[in-house]
C-alpha cells in the first residue's frame, strides 16, 4: 500500500501522511509506504495516483490547489483531478500568517493597509510561485482592501522568508512554523492569521477578519483515491483515517504544528472542493494570475 504525496519530505503533508503510515501500519499490520513525487505544480503524484488501479491500494494526500487553482492556469495534462480522482475526506487546514520585517512602520493590518494607500505600487509581496496559495491569499487581501503591492515570485518558502527578513519583500502569508522563529526572535512583525478567529497558539495575534469580515482563506490537505474505487472501500478509507486523526496523541503532535487536523465525509469533502474551485476561480480571473 502506498501514499502519494506531491511535494517534498519535510512539509506538512509529508509529515501527516507519515503520521497515517504509522498508525495504520501498527493496527493492519500491513506495510505503507509513503512516496513523495514531487513536480508540475504537483500534478505528477496526482496524475500517478488517478491512472493506479481503483483497488485501495494507492491514496492521494494533496493540497487545495491540485483541484481548485492546477485546472485554471496549469499546463494541460492527461487527467482531470476533479473527475479522474474521488475525494474521500478532508484531513487538515494550514493557517497562514501574515507577517511584515520589523524595520517596516505598521504594527497591525490596518496600519498595513493605511500604508499601502499612502505608498501606492512600493510594498513587495513574495509568494512560492504564481499559482500558490501565498500568491491568490495576498491577491485577496488587495482586491479586499483596494491596495497594489508588487508581486515577486520565488522558488519556494525559504528564499521569500529570506528576503523579507532581508526588507527586499515587505509582505508574506505564510506558515507560521516557517515564520515564528523570527518573530520570536524580534525580526519580523506578525499582523495577522487568515483563519477566521484567533488561534491560541500565536498569543494576542488577531485574525485578519477582525479587520476584514469574512476574511478567511486558509489551505486545506485531503485524502483521494482513483475515481472508480468502490464505494465500501472508500466508506473505510474515511473512517479508518478519521479514527486516527481524532486520537489524541497525532493531534498534540500535529496541531503545534500549525496544522488543523478535519475530518468529513466524502459529500461534504466535494463541497467544499467545488466551492473553492468557484472561488478562487473569481480571484484569478481578477488578478489575471497565469501559469509559469
Amino acid at each position: 500500500m502506498r501514499i502519494v504525496v506531491p511535494l517534498p519530505p519535510g512539509g506538512s503533508p509529508d509529515t501527516i501522511a507519515r503520521t497515517l503510515a504509522q498508525h495504520l501500519q501498527a493496527t493492519w499490520g500491513q506495510p505503507i509506504v509513503v512516496e513523495n513525487r514531487t513536480g508540475g505544480s504537483q500534478n505528477i503524484g496526482a496524475e500517478a495516483v488517478a491512472k493506479s488501479a481503483p483497488d485501495g491500494y494507492t491514496w492521494l494526500l494533496a493540497p487545495d490547489n491540485v483541484f481548485v487553482i492546477n485546472p485554471y492556469i496549469a499546463k494541460a495534462t492527461s487527467f482531470d483531478p476533479l473527475t479522474d480522482l474521488m475525494p474521500v475526506t478532508e484531513v487538515a487546514r494550514i493557517h497562514f500568517l501574515l507577517a511584515v520585517p520589523s524595520s517596516l512602520p505598521v504594527s497591525s493590518v490596518p496600519e498595513l493597509i493605511a500604508y499601502a494607500k499612502a505608498h501606492p505600487g512600493e510594498l513587495n509581496f513574495g509568494s512560492s510561485g504564481n499559482g500558490s496559495p501565498q500568491r491568490l491569499m495576498t491577491e485577496l487581501f488587495q482586491l479586499t482592501t483596494g491596495i497594489k503591492m508588487n508581486h515577486v515570485p520565488y522558488k519556494g518558502a525559504a528564499p521569500a522568508v529570506a528576503d523579507l527578513l532581508a526588507g527586499r519583500i515587505q509582505v508574506w502569508i505564510g506558515a507560521p512554523n516557517s515564520l515564528l522563529p523570527h518573530v520570536k526572535e524580534g525580526r519580523l512583525k506578525p499582523l495577522g492569521t487568515t483563519a477566521p478567529e484567533r488561534l491560541a497558539y500565536l498569543g494576542d495575534v488577531p485574525a485578519i477578519a477582525e479587520t476584514l469580515p469574512g476574511f478567511s482563506v486558509d489551505t486545506w490537505l485531503g485524502i483521494f483515491v482513483p475515481a472508480k474505487t468502490p464505494t465500501d472501500i472508500v466508506r473505510k478509507v474515511n473512517g479508518e483515517v478519521a479514527r486516527v486523526l481524532g486520537s489524541s496523541d497525532v493531534k498534540s503532535k500535529l496541531e503545534p504544528q500549525g496544522i488543523e487536523l478535519v475530518t468529513s465525509s466524502p459529500t461534504e469533502f466535494a463541497k467544499l472542493i467545488h466551492a473553492d474551485y468557484v472561488k478562487w476561480g473569481k480571484v484569478i480571473k481578477e488578478a489575471n494570475i497565469r501559469g509559469e
